[in-house]
């Protein structure tokens, strides 16, 4: 892939951040709705792919089906839906040059920082390509850099770390010739990282634990949607892919809804799929039956219940106790009860960050982003002509990102209609009570407590979970009736520095 240097003080209509998927997906929307808008995608790193390019672990999958994971321009026909991280990657790369946005992506392109000039309706975009600082000027700005970090991870403060004489490991940044063949390797951490590495490293003939501080739900499925591929084999594509998707939607709906209205018919479902493949009662108790209601955190999913096979044959099993420390050959636990391994493995989950860590100000002002609220999922309140794609924590992330991409193209053609008037939502717009933008009880929202925008208790302000809602508002809610305003610069101005 070709990298290329902007000039300084480059002007574009669009600047999108980000060659993942919801950078692919917008770049497309842009292609097809604005065609009369010009726009970049800056890529910090080298290839397509986001996340299916950092990731690089053993067993480094999916846990979203690829009918709802996959571009709706560009459906998944694939055999399997649950796939491994390079076949995605994959994918999206053939989309990208099948749909020529290849050619707007700018390879080792990191944004530093985004500052939004009133005066000038502009944000200017600071950026870096190989240690070289230069501008982009853009009108609008699209983030779809996701919402961690990819040069940091979670490291918890672990004591005796520097007496283990082993190696550890943080799965984001995995060496890609590592060997396990033979090792005994502690995975630490009971998340979709976890569970996947697992019987992984369990295949490649390591001896493995699967070392938590407490049980996750996890379910077993099959990697294939046999209704898919029969609808696929019987109606015309188009017909199939819809259905396909739709299915795949609603089944995702009618479980989580299931979930939150009767937990414990859901929390028995999920013990007695466990208790299926687990011949042992006393394991799926200790190791699987978690203290909460399922979708209190995110349920993990299992590509055939390979996880529990692994445990079954004695490759691998589950440890559930605190860490007191590490020693020279293992992991301690409070229990008094050594773990001896070779390699330890840091499970622990991802570092929250938005915006790819850029520094973002207005008018040169910093501004406090726990005071945004966020609107529709996708503008930030008070930031004039910037929309920020956030995917669904209880479905596939690219549902409520394609919804957004399709937003923001229909608010940049509303704006041309206005004489590129800036659109933004009013940051005193009555929004109701403010509460955490993700509603999960999970570790790495709470850490990110002090960068994330909230979210409202009404109307467009609520960060919803329910992608028939969201699709509806799309299709049958105008701009019009909506709380996003049209303002020239001067307006603009006023407004984003207050």
């Amino acid at each position: 892939m070709r990298s290329t240097t902007p000039s300084d003080d480059q002007e574009v209509d669009v600047l999108v951040v980000g060659a993942g998927i919801s950078g692919i997906d917008v770049a497309y929307h842009l292609k097809k709705r604005c065609p009369d808008r010009s726009f970049i995608i800056a890529e910090a790193r080298e290839r397509i792919g986001g996340t299916w390019d950092l990731f690089r672990y053993p067993g480094i999958r999916s846990d979203s089906d690829m009918h709802t994971l996959g571009l709706p321009f560009r459906p998944w026909r694939g055999e399997n839906a649950i796939v491994d991280g390079p076949a995605i990657r994959d994918y999206l790369e053939d989309t990208a040059r099948e749909f020529g946005i290849d050619r707007h992506i700018r390879f080792g392109l990191r944004v530093v920082s985004a500052d939004w000039d009133g005066a000038a309706c502009r944000w200017i975009v600071t950026v870096d390509a190989a240690g070289e600082e230069s501008t982009i000027r853009a009108r609008y700005l699209y983030w779809g850099s996701g919402y961690y970090s990819y040069s940091e991870a979670h490291a918890p403060q672990l004591a005796g770390v520097e007496d283990f004489a082993g190696q550890i490991i943080h799965p984001q940044f995995w060496p890609e010739d590592q060997q396990v063949e033979g090792k005994t390797i502690v995975v630490i951490g009971s998340g979709a990282t976890a569970i996947t590495l697992v019987p992984a490293l369990a295949a490649r003939g390591a001896r493995v634990v699967m070392l938590q501080r407490s049980p996750t739900y996890v379910v077993s499925r099959d990697p294939k949607d046999r209704i898919a591929n029969r609808l696929h084999r019987f109606l015309p594509g188009p017909v199939a892919d819809r259905l396909v998707r739709w299915k795949n939607v609603a089944y995702g709906m009618a479980t989580y809804g299931l979930a939150r209205k009767r937990p414990e018919k859901v929390r028995q479902a999920i013990l007695k799929g466990v208790g299926e493949r687990i011949s042992d009662a006393r394991l799926v108790e200790r190791h699987f039956t978690p203290d909460y209601d399922p979708w209190d955190q995110r349920i993990c999913l299992v590509s055939d219940g390979d996880l529990f096979d692994a445990i079954e044959r004695g490759s691998a099993q589950v440890v559930t106790g605190k860490i007191d420390r590490f020693e020279s050959n293992g992991i301690r636990l409070r229990s008094g009860r050594l773990i001896e391994c070779d390699i330890a493995v840091t499970a622990t989950g991802l570092k929250m960050e938005l915006f790819g860590g850029a520094r973002l100000t207005v008018d040169g002002r910093p501004f406090d982003m726990t005071q945004r609220t966020l609107y529709r999922g996708m503008l930030i309140s008070g930031l004039p002509n910037m929309a920020l794609a956030f995917g669904y924590v209880n479905a596939s992330w690219t549902l409520k990102c394609d919804l957004t991409a399709r937003n923001f193209c229909r608010l940049l053609n509303e704006s041309a209609r206005r004489n590129d008037a800036a659109f933004l939502v009013p940051q005193g717009a009555p929004h109701g009570h403010r509460k955490p933008m993700i509603a999960l009880d999970a570790g790495y929202v709470k850490r990110a407590a002090d960068i994330l925008p909230m979210q409202g208790s009404h109307g467009g302000w609520q960060v919803r979970t329910n992608v028939a809602r969201d699709t509806m508002d799309y299709h049958f809610s105008p701009i019009e009736k909506s709380e996003v305003e049209f303002r020239d610069c001067a307006g603009a101005k006023g407004e984003a520095s207050r």
